[in-house]
């Protein structure tokens, strides 16, 4: 994908997450998220913080300097304040992003995309509500992912016990890792690249194997 290409998915995934926010009822913005800590409120609310300038991360600052746990304590603490906004001005926001090129500061526009397909299927899968993840666009994020590494951009997923494996799309030219192989749908591997342990019953492959628990755990179903 080129930038271009980027932003488009940016922008079709942000519209169909603010559709689906917009139906959902009161009780179900209560609900957990698959992110540790997180309702489905907070992790909403975290989607409208994609556009932090210079100046805004200059207030952030203090915060910074005067709370232990880096970076994860920083993006915890400011989606849990920005939950206090009203849920019908929550969907404005995100609706208010499409078709900007803004982003983060720091980051590239990959980052937006990174967040906007897994926390939209953050909000999803508890919810069991549908929200489609383009298999290019998951495969342009999970790819990304990889790249950071051990990098300090990786902290703020948990660690996937599939990492280093060879994972393999089956929906998409798409592939990672050497040794048995792992197959799924790339929505899937997206998923668990960024620590989300779901999706588990599509997995298939002789390199299930090799992974602790990984036929054991109840199977939540990811985004065809």
């Amino acid at each position: 994908m080129n930038i271009d290409d980027v932003w488009v998915a940016i922008d079709d995934h942000r519209t169909r997450t603010a559709d689906l926010l917009e139906m959902l009822r009161d009780e179900e913005w209560q609900q957990n998220s698959l992110c540790d800590g997180w309702t489905v409120r907070d992790v909403a609310a975290h989607l409208t913080l994609q556009q932090i300038d210079v100046r805004q991360a200059i207030t952030m600052l203090p915060f910074v300097l005067r709370h232990p746990g880096g970076m994860n304590a920083v993006i915890h603490y400011s989606a849990k304040r920005k939950a206090a906004t009203p849920t019908d001005r929550l969907v404005r926001e995100i609706r208010a992003m499409i078709g900007s090129r803004k982003h983060n500061i720091g980051l590239t526009p990959r980052e937006p995309l990174i967040d906007i397909l897994v926390h939209g299927q953050d909000i999803a899968i508890p919810l069991g509500r549908t929200l489609r993840i383009s298999p290019e666009a998951a495969a342009e994020a999970a790819t990304y992912v990889l790249s950071y590494g051990k990098g300090w951009k990786s902290r703020v997923f948990q660690q996937s016990r599939f990492s280093g494996s060879h994972l393999r799309a089956t929906d998409v030219d798409w592939s990672t890792g050497t040794g048995p192989e792992i197959r799924a749908p790339m929505a899937t591997l997206l998923l668990i690249l960024a620590g989300r342990d779901i999706g588990l019953g599509q997995l298939s492959g002789d390199g299930l194997a090799a992974i602790p628990q990984a036929t054991s755990n109840p199977p939540q179903t990811p985004p065809e």
